[in-house]
């Protein structure tokens, strides 16, 4: 199956080649060049050493435009410049998990056409991202971006209504061509991402099911590595509503029901909720949330055939953006998680020749679904500066404290991001 999806890909592409000559539109070039250089400190308790990973990813590629068709290539490399740390795959296991490893690959390599009424189609390896990225994302926040072999169509034929629909055969995950066991460096399977959204004049609607069929064991799960396969039908509604010239009010709530799938070896069935209020006026944001990825603890472990406690899982998504930036929920507890936060933002516009300036602080309360377990509390800050078109500084500080869940662990950032 896997062999004809590429025959398929390579003839499309071949195809595009061949027919180029005809095509009446001047042919471009676009150049892709993005470099980032970050420092990332952990001191987390119980490990014998703190981590200190400096790390350099660069991405290069170019995209070729000709009339209705786009071929896009991109490679990308990080490169480890100082290896005290655990990258999840190097076996430094003495030291916290900075989940930069070492790597070089093809990150996109994908074929667009766009010459159908108010269609654009995607073959190829991708970056996919859809809405707020709590279900799918690229997470572009690690050095090494996460991508999908996939086949995408959007459509927008009918005024402020979007159907996009993925067929995705791999997950190409952040764990670098090293990746193996619970870390693979690629997932494969049989992915359907449908969202349909309606935007309206102060906002926008969206319904979303994601079938997530993983071929190979993702992550680790009560002690064990298991494929996450699931399905998840759900809606969204975010709005911002002037309240006055100078005051917005947002609003943000969404709900989802998810349940085992196909390969899942577990039996469940989970609610996640989400509801978020904040306003925003001259540069500043003040938010408050409350974020529910629900348990249920009549599940069934199909393995063992015991009864278990099993949570909603995101496996596709941005996790990092989500649940405290110390990373310590990337997999939601068999018990659930509730997460109570609230947000203070504020831009300066303009800082002399540079700018804006983007200040941001965040705590977060964490607890179990069921049981109403303490898991433990967060802060975030984070200050990020535009130096000019291409360069952007970024400081950025995580601070858990563990009650009942994980341990206590400090993370700091210090990041150079440049790109054309």
């Amino acid at each position: 199956m896997r062999y004809r999806r590429t025959i398929i890909f390579g003839a499309s592409i071949a195809g595009v080649t061949i027919t180029q000559p005809a095509l009446a539109d001047p042919f471009k070039l676009k150049p892709i060049v993005e470099t980032r250089l970050r420092y990332e400190g952990v001191d987390q308790l119980g490990l014998a050493r703190d981590a200190d990973a400096v790390t350099l990813r660069m991405r290069s590629g170019v995209e070729a435009i000709a009339g209705d068709f786009s071929i896009l290539v991109e490679g990308e490399g990080t490169l480890a410049l100082s290896g005290k740390y655990n990258s999840g795959v190097n076996g430094k296991a003495a030291y916290p998990i900075v989940a930069d490893p070492e790597t070089i690959e093809l990150n996109r390599v994908q074929l667009q056409f766009r010459g159908l009424a108010k269609t654009l189609m995607t073959v190829g390896r991708q970056r996919i991202n859809l809405d707020d990225q709590r279900f799918v994302g690229s997470v572009n926040w690690r050095q090494n971006e996460q991508t999908f072999d996939a086949a995408r169509v959007e459509w927008t034929g009918i005024k402020d209504v979007k159907a996009d629909v993925t067929y995705a055969w791999s997950q190409r995950t952040i764990w670098g061509i090293d990746g193996s066991g619970a870390r693979q460096q690629a997932v494969s399977g049989d992915n359907i991402l449908a969202n349909l959204s309606w935007k309206l004049k102060t906002g926008t609607l969206t319904g979303f099911a994601y079938v997530v069929d993983q071929d190979e064991a993702a992550i680790t799960y009560l002690g064990r590595p298991f494929s996450m396969s699931s399905k998840t039908f759900g809606g969204r509604a975010a709005f911002a509503i002037p309240i006055s010239h100078a005051v917005k009010l947002n609003l943000l709530a969404s709900y989802a029901r998810q349940s085992d799938y196909h390969r899942s070896q577990i039996d469940y069935a989970a609610d996640y909720w989400l509801g978020e209020i904040g306003l925003a006026t001259k540069g500043w944001t003040l938010t408050g949330g409350y974020e529910v990825l629900g348990a249920t603890g009549s599940a069934r472990n199909l393995v063992t055939n015991a009864q278990v406690s099993a949570s909603v899982q995101t496996p596709l998504a941005t996790l990092h953006k989500f649940n405290g930036w110390a990373d310590k929920f990337l997999v939601t507890p068999p018990n659930g998680l509730r997460d109570a936060y609230a947000s203070l933002g504020y831009v300066v516009p303009k800082l002399g020749g540079t700018g804006p300036l983007s200040l941001l602080v965040t705590y977060h309360r964490f607890d179990s679904d069921p049981l109403s377990i303490d898991y433990g509390s967060e802060w975030n800050a984070q200050a990020s500066l535009k130096l000019n078109k291409k360069l952007t500084a970024l400081v950025k500080y995580a601070d858990y404290d563990a009650d009942a869940f994980a341990t206590d662990t400090r993370k700091m950032w210090v990041q150079l991001d440049y790109g054309l």
